[in-house]
């Protein structure tokens, strides 16, 4: 690529392990329903699309058609987004090495957005607690455009923001939707190997780089300033 210009990054699995939040406000939404629950591998494997997606899909998993599950989406949901803002950042954890890159990519004076197809005010919420939120410029959720990764759109909307080509834009990810969604924009992709890629190996998903952690990524993307 040419230089770089600007960096996106991932949030859940990329940044902060929420994979104990998700297991919490699923669950207690999935009880609330009545309907069985999902385990923490169930759930690794979900994630990544949205939280409607991961709603119908753990509804789904229970026993219901695809059909009937997205019935129940809209009373899911309600019930869903109470649960998660009731526990936002209470079982999850700052991945090693995200605040020390955080850090060093801010040094670069470089654009930063963080974009998730979580749900934006959950995103903020999240970085806030987290103490990454200082770090962004830019944060976009799944809410935030008319379509969510791995559709190239929030990654074109998201350089339109930093007023940077996509062509000079980094997307740092942890799974298949972000790669997908890198290349369909005309960005570069590096990801993650700790993170949530369906069940698959990072390593199957094709990229421009592989990292050890955001530290191995602000000194590569200092080395190409």
């Amino acid at each position: 690529m040419t230089s770089v210009g600007a960096i996106i990054l991932d949030l859940d699995g990329t940044m902060v392990d929420t994979l104990g939040d998700f297991d919490a406000a699923l669950n207690q939404t999935l009880s609330e329903l009545g309907r069985p629950a999902v385990s923490r591998e169930q759930i690794e494997r979900m994630v990544g699309k949205g939280s409607e997606h991961l709603i119908v899909s753990a509804l789904a998993a229970g026993g219901l058609s695809e059909e009937d599950a997205r019935r129940l989406l809209p009373k899911a949901w309600d019930i869903y987004q109470q649960a998660y803002l009731a526990i936002n950042g209470d079982h999850s954890a700052v991945y090693p090495g995200v605040s020390a890159g955080l850090a060093a990519m801010t040094a670069l004076e470089l654009p930063l957005a963080c974009l998730t197809n979580k749900p934006r005010a959950f995103a903020v919420e999240l970085l806030q607690k987290k103490g990454l939120l200082e770090h962004f410029g830019w944060v976009f959720g799944g809410d935030s455009f008319e379509r969510k990764k791995p559709d190239p759109l929030p990654l074109i909307r998201t350089c339109e923001a930093m007023q940077c080509e996509p062509v000079r834009t980094v997307m740092i990810g942890d799974s298949r939707n972000d790669a997908l969604a890198a290349r369909g924009a005309g960005c570069s992709v590096w990801l993650v190997p700790y993170g949530y890629n369906h069940g698959e190996p990072i390593s199957d998903v094709a990229a421009d780089d592989y990292l050890s952690d955001l530290e191995d990524g602000a000194r590569k993307l200092k080395a190409m300033l």
